[in-house]
């Protein structure tokens, strides 16, 4: 028995090594475990928005937009009775959250779909998420997206001379690069990425919770370790210090003047708010229109990561200030 037992303990001992050896050697466990919560809490968050849709929203499911990509695909949301009152309507491109590493475009059908509602047509897209890919896959693939929408206006009733990008957290980081590729060629020189659409096309950007200098995170504590997990895997390095290409994806070291007008928000209670805080700062001091939406430090209930999915109080504040900005944007 005393053989059994010293065995089996042995082979814990050996399995947990091994398990703390992988954790340590790669970002892929960390990942995975990652991935399976951020996906059940996306879909049951999505489903949630589902009773807020209203009736009659057309999808066009599943477009590939680019034919030599297997992960390059989209969906779009529209109401017919816009497209019969307008004929075209102005395009909202919206890349899905989830740390960069989670997620797909399914799951921010039903916010889509709101917006889709208030005349524009919505697209979702999906990109390969790291560690996968790495960086900048996933501000090509949004950038190749844009091409595509652009060269097919009729498939999706789209206006092309109106297009705003927008985003959630991991989202929104990419949503902010390409914006800034398309307007700067400079910063698309640096970043080595081609322009989707040309700069006159697009007119604004809806920001939510977002990640835009990555020399300035906080990597201590619970959150700070989940995105040190986040920055090994988007950049296959654990210190992207001596990586000058890999910070060129601090996208706030790069602005012009010429980065479209922009609406950003943050909950009081993300550990991302100081994030969302530096680009509108920096935004601001290069001149560029801004609209923000931040809360009092004592707002109760505190509002975290991804709050404006939440149709509560704040939520529905959210959302009414990202149309008001649109609605401002297509004058």
């Amino acid at each position: 028995m005393k053989k059994i037992v010293k065995a089996a303990l042995i082979s814990i001992i050996a399995l947990a090594g091994i398990i703390f050896l992988a954790f340590k050697l790669s970002p892929y466990p960390s990942v995975w475990v990652i991935r399976y919560a951020f996906n059940k809490e996306a879909v049951r968050v999505n489903n949630e928005l589902e009773k807020h849709v209203p009736e009659g929203i057309e999808t066009i499911s599943h477009v590939h937009y680019d034919e030599n990509d297997p992960d390059a695909f989209l969906d779009a949301y529209f109401h017919p009775d816009s497209v019969k009152a307008k004929g075209i309507l102005p395009v909202i491109v919206w890349t899905h959250g989830g740390g960069l590493i989670s997620g797909d475009k399914s799951q921010v059908s039903n916010y889509c779909k709101l917006l889709a509602s208030k005349g524009y047509v919505v697209i979702a897209i999906d990109y390969t998420l790291a560690p996968e890919a790495k960086y900048p896959t996933p501000v090509q693939q949004l950038n190749t997206a844009l091409a595509y929408i652009s060269s097919n206006p009729d498939t999706f009733h789209a206006d092309t001379t109106f297009f705003v990008l927008a985003g959630d957290s991991g989202g929104s980081m990419i949503s902010a690069a390409a914006a800034n590729v398309i307007t700067s060629s400079s910063y698309a020189e640096v970043s080595r990425i081609k322009p989707g659409l040309n700069p006159h096309q697009l007119k604004g950007l809806l920001l939510y919770c977002g990640i835009y200098e990555i020399d300035n995170l906080n990597t201590e504590g619970a959150f700070g370790s989940f995105l040190k997990t986040v920055m090994w895997a988007y950049f296959d390095t654990k210190d992207i210090s001596n990586e000058a290409y890999a910070k060129t994806a601090s996208v706030t070291n790069y602005l012009t003047s010429a980065f479209p007008p922009t609406f950003i928000s943050a909950g009081n209670n993300d550990p991302l708010l100081p994030q969302s805080k530096i680009l509108s700062d920096k935004l601001a001091a290069k001149g560029v229109p801004i609209d923000t939406l931040f809360f009092p430090e004592n707002h109760e209930p505190a509002l975290g990561h991804e709050y404006q999915f939440n149709l509560d109080a704040a939520g529905k504040i959210a959302l009414e200030r990202s149309l008001k900005f649109l609605n401002e944007t297509h004058r």
